[in-house]
Order: C-alpha cells, then sequence, then structure tokens
C-alpha cells in the first residue's frame, strides 16, 4: 500500500469514531468519483498481515471504474489487489453500498494466465 500521507488533503476527521485521524498506513478519506464527482468514502487500514480498503457511497454500490480509481490512489501500480465473494453465510455487511479491496502482506495473490482472461493461447 501506498504512504496514505500522501492523501492528507484528503484525510476526514476521525477521531470521534476511532479516536484518531490514523497515519502513513490507516485513516479514512473521501474522494470525488470519477464519473459524478459525489464521495466516495474510503476507509484504509494495513495491520495484522492484510492491507484493506474500504469503498462507499451513500445511494450505490460503487461501479468498477470507482473502485480501480481507488485502487490506483491507494496501491502501488505494480500490487496485485483483490476482491472477495464469500459464501452468504460468511456475509459481514456494516454499511449496503459498500466494498473492499484486499492485499496479504507476506504472500503472493494468485492470478490466472493471462490467456485465460484474454481468450488467446500463447
Amino acid at each position: 500500500m501506498r504512504d496514505l500521507r500522501v492523501h492528507d488533503h484528503r484525510r476526514l476527521d476521525a477521531t470521534q469514531v476511532y479516536g484518531w485521524n490514523g497515519d502513513h498506513g490507516c485513516g479514512a478519506f473521501a474522494f470525488p468519483s470519477p464519473i459524478d464527482g459525489q464521495s466516495l468514502r474510503v476507509l484504509a487500514s494495513s495491520d495484522d498481515g492484510w492491507d484493506h480498503v474500504s469503498v462507499s457511497r451513500s445511494s450505490r454500490v460503487p461501479n468498477w471504474i470507482e473502485m480501480e480509481f481507488i485502487k490506483r490512489k491507494f496501491f502501488e501500480d505494480s500490487e496485485t489487489v483483490m476482491q472477495l465473494h464469500l459464501p452468504p453465510s460468511e456475509h459481514i455487511n456494516f454499511h449496503p453500498h459498500c466494498l473492499h479491496l484486499w492485499r496479504p502482506h507476506h504472500e503472493t495473490i494468485p492470478r490466472p494466465p493471462g490467456w485465460m482472461v484474454a481468450g488467446k493461447r500463447p
């Protein structure tokens, strides 16, 4: 994950909710959507072996363009990040319009071969 101090101009005052405003690896932020300029609320953390970024909007779930925009803001271009689709029995939902990005610190996220995505065998 990037050093989040680069986004201090977008950092939200989170002292009443979390007791502090974050640091280089965590915090709460607001970014304008590249789609319509509406607020994307972002919570980021980097602890317990994981980078985690949640992205929410007030009236709908963020779309692919918005999630990609936030991925580029919070992670290095060389980092692979994932969204997970868990079994329904393991769903935890604190906000109806929120999606998450994850990156483990000590493991490489496996990826399919490019030909499986692009449909062209090597």
